[in-house]
């Protein structure tokens, strides 16, 4: 049995948030949520709120706090683009004051951090799939920057606060990731298809769904991120962590269409309709995962059918008007 230790997670009621929580206290950590419900829900932690070595805590990560803790998960960011276009200038304060407060408890207190990266430093690639080692093509200027230069400039503090002052870091770059738990009105594409398939509303396609994503289920990426925290100490990444094996956007949406049926017993109402392709919007992704799998003897297991099918399943178990969508028009 692994000693207990006390750990923080920043954004510990939104959807990865949760299900690494929900982990962490299942081994029988001391574990403190912080969140401010900006984007999430406290329905997602609310089955953990009895726990002896649970606590929640409604805090906004922009601001300075005192904690004595032994690690830190840094999940704290809103992270679909409905949410993080809603409000840019909080979308980057998140990422950039959120990184230095959390640095700042981790230097004080010699804890490890680990910081929820993401595949979005790499912009729009011209390198396909994307390795570590690529710089990435971001629009400094463009509407997804709040999150995709704020997620960068974190990076840079964490590299900066380990060189400086031996502050113990992790990084990890997140790609797409789906499952339970997942904000209806979040803007991703899985989150998106699932609601209007179920709602019998048309899909909406942007451009012509040739645009490719890679879709990793949700209980693989908390696995590879809890291996990453535990992992060898002078292994600080950045390591890529989604699935590789890439799928269109269009294909995506037949496959929901077929599974909603199964789902539900009822027939699919919906159509594919095809929308203008938005700003920024990458045209592929991949992770090139060489160096979890070298570093972290990890390969995701979840096949995207049977994700899919456990994230409708999830969705038509839920009032999804009683979620707020970010914006009043979106």
């Amino acid at each position: 049995m692994p000693a207990t230790k006390r750990i923080l997670v920043t954004g510990g009621a939104g959807f990865l948030g949760s299900h690494l929580c929900e982990r962490l206290v299942a081994q029988g950590h001391d574990v403190i949520c912080l969140d401010n419900f900006f984007t999430s829900q406290k329905s997602n932690v609310q089955h953990l709120l009895g726990k002896p070595n649970f606590e929640l805590i409604r805090h906004d990560v922009t601001h300075p706090l005192w904690l004595e803790v032994d690690e830190i998960y840094n999940a704290a960011c809103p992270a679909a683009p409905g949410h993080y276009q809603y409000n840019p200038i909080k979308t980057m304060k998140t990422s950039v004051l959120g990184a230095i407060n959390v640095l700042g408890i981790a230097k004080r207190c010699r804890a490890t951090v680990l910081q929820f990266s993401t595949s979005e430093v790499y912009g729009d690639p011209t390198v396909h799939p994307q390795p570590e080692s690529y710089r990435g093509n971001v629009n400094p200027i463009g509407i997804r920057a709040c999150y995709d230069e704020g997620k960068r400039a974190a990076e840079t503090l964490f590299f900066d606060y380990h060189r400086s002052n031996g502050v113990k870091i992790k990084v990890v770059r997140i790609f797409n990731t789906y499952g339970p738990r997942m904000h209806p009105f979040d803007g991703r594409v899985v989150s998106n298809f699932v609601r209007q398939a179920l709602r019998g509303e048309d899909i909406t396609l942007f451009g012509e769904g040739k645009q490719s994503r890679s879709f990793c289920y949700v209980d693989d990426l908390v696995e590879v991120i809890m291996r990453m925290m535990s992992g060898p100490a002078d292994f600080i990444g950045p390591v890529n962590i989604g699935n590789p094996i890439e799928f269109t956007i269009g294909q995506l949406a037949e496959l929901t269409l077929q599974l909603v049926p199964e789902v539900t017993g009822k027939p699919a109402r919906s159509k594919i309709v095809l929308r203008p392709m938005p700003e920024d919007d990458p045209t592929q992704r991949q992770p090139d995962i060489s160096l979890a799998r070298a570093k972290l003897n990890w390969e995701p297991r979840v096949a995207l059918r049977d994700g899919l099918k456990k994230t409708i399943e999830y969705f038509a178990s839920v009032d999804i008007d009683s979620f707020r969508a970010p914006t009043p028009n979106f």
